[in-house]
Formats: C-alpha cells, structure tokens, sequence
C-alpha cells in the first residue's frame, strides 16, 4: 500500500547557459510569492512535473510558462537528477531532474511576475546569494563541468550523506 511518507515529488529545472565577457552566465530568477524559499535565487525554469508528464515535456512547459521560450527537446541535454530528502519532514521526499540548455531562439522574459521578483543572467564565477541551496549544489557541478570539463554524476543525493 502506497503511503504519504512515500510520497515522491518529481521536479524539473532548465539551466539555461550562454556565453559571457567573464566566462559562462546561467539565467536565474529571485523568488517570490511561493512560500517556498522566496528571496533566493534559482534556476531561471523550474517547477512541478504533472501526473504521467516525462520529465523533458515538463521542462518544456516550464520554460514557455515561466519565461515565455519556446524550445524544442533536442535543446535539453540531461544534466542530472537528484533524489532530495529531509529527515525532520516526513512527507518532503523529491525526485529532481535539471537540464542543461544553450540553444533558444528569443529573449527570455519574467512570464509569472506573481511568483518571480527578476530574472538575471550571473556569472558561473560570481553567483548572487542567497541561492536555493540544492540548486546551488548542482549549478556547482555545472560550473565544474563547463570550466573544467568535469562531467558529473547523473545521480546525485541531497543533502549528500
């Protein structure tokens, strides 16, 4: 029998990456208006996947939502997915997955003003702060993979063990 404790809520995030004067910039948004870690910075597209929705068609629907693009799956590259869990709530268990995108056509743009105050472009070398702390984790391991050609796990845990 399925319990809530086993409840797993699966989210999507696009990383969006673009070249920049001081090395490779990624699109984030400051938070707001959710309840949940608002006046943090996050990854420009993230949100909720819907019942039997695979994660790349969420990532897409995200995106025009949220930002008002348009892509097209063959611009997502799986980047990796995290299972995120905190001990002291029982019912907050999280199957994330993040794509990487540096192929869009247009301008991204602040779609849901409701839930999202800005939307930057940063540096990978110069994030702003404070950041939803398990993005921040694997924006880290982006920053390792674009500047140093380190390749990352495809699974990750967090918070890791």
């Amino acid at each position: 029998m399925f319990a809530a404790h086993n409840a797993l809520i699966p989210a999507v995030y696009i990383m969006l990456v673009r070249p920049g004067q001081a090395g490779a910039e990624i699109l984030l948004q400051l938070r707001q208006g959710t309840g949940f870690m608002d006046e943090h910075w996050a990854c420009g597209v993230a949100g909720h996947l819907e019942y039997g929705e695979q994660p790349a068609q969420g990532a897409l629907r995200e995106c025009l939502e949220e930002i008002g693009l348009q892509l097209e799956p063959q611009d997502l590259q799986p980047f990796q997915a995290v299972h995120r869990m905190h001990s002291d709530q029982p019912i907050d268990q999280r199957a994330d997955f993040f794509f990487l995108c540096r192929h869009w056509q247009g301008q991204p743009r602040l779609a849901e003003p409701d839930k999202a105050a800005a939307l930057a472009w940063f540096p990978l070398a110069d994030l702003p702060s404070p950041l939803v702390p398990h993005e921040g984790a694997v924006i880290a391991r982006l920053a390792a993979f674009i500047n140093d050609d380190v390749a990352p796990a495809p699974f990750a845990v967090y918070p890791a063990s």
